[in-house]
């Protein structure tokens, strides 16, 4: 997700919604009040305002004019309304902790093309478009697999030298070898599955005893993980 949000009010005035498209040039933003998400706006929603004002009632394309052009346009939209009377509402958005392809398939599902990322309360905290998803799902299994190896392994086991070994297919990882504390394990999977581009986590892991290493590990592994 991107943290860095353009947002609207429920008051502000339909033009200063238009200026925020149309200098950050995007094609939507979220609606906060009391930094809780309400609704957004979109170009579609500006769109739909416009044909429903149109004298004749027929349907004409909403243009956000260019940067630098003069504002004085014969087909510019009505400079009336406000935020609160644009937007859709109820907010379709996501959480944090939610998965890239659940995410993806919101959006798919309500055909729209930006997602407010926001906590248990509806604050808002990020936004995740298609252009965020599509990043994601065009890395590589290697850039996984080195990501998982080299830097998340190593932070959470504490050292670089973790003795687990790491495959990704077609982003599907899975983790082999034996970890010293069972309860590594729990975040070990959770913070597999953080890793951007992994679809799904196979757990081959084991636990070290006094003895050595005994039986498969337990632990959560979440949708998608198989134990083997």
């Amino acid at each position: 997700m991107t943290r860095d949000v353009v947002e609207a009010y429920p008051e502000m005035p339909f033009k200063d919604v238009v200026g925020l498209l149309d200098v950050h040039r995007i094609s939507g933003l979220p609606v906060v009040d009391d930094d809780k998400v309400v609704g957004v706006i979109s170009r579609t929603d500006l769109t739909r305002r416009r044909a429903a004002r149109s004298p004749d009632g027929r349907v004409r394309g909403f243009r956000i004019r260019p940067l630098g052009r003069s504002a004085r346009r014969a087909d510019a939209p009505a400079r009336t309304g406000l935020a609160r009377e644009l937007m859709s509402t109820p907010a379709i958005t996501v959480h944090p902790e939610q998965r890239i392809a659940d995410a993806a398939r919101v959006m798919e599902r309500h055909g729209v093309e930006r997602l407010p990322v926001v906590d248990e309360e509806d604050r808002l905290i990020g936004i995740a478009t298609r252009r965020d998803l599509l990043r994601v799902f065009l890395r590589t299994d290697d850039e996984i697999r080195r990501e998982l190896h080299d830097e998340v392994l190593p932070r959470v086991l504490g050292r670089p030298d973790h003795g687990v070994a790491v495959s990704v297919h077609d982003g599907m990882a899975t983790l082999e070898g034996a970890l010293e504390h069972s309860g590594d394990l729990p975040l070990v999977i959770r913070l597999t599955y953080r890793v951007e581009g992994v679809v799904g986590v196979v757990n081959r892991l084991t636990v070290r005893a006094a003895s050595g290493p005994v039986g498969p590990a337990k632990g959560p592994t979440g949708p998608g993980a198989e134990h083997r």
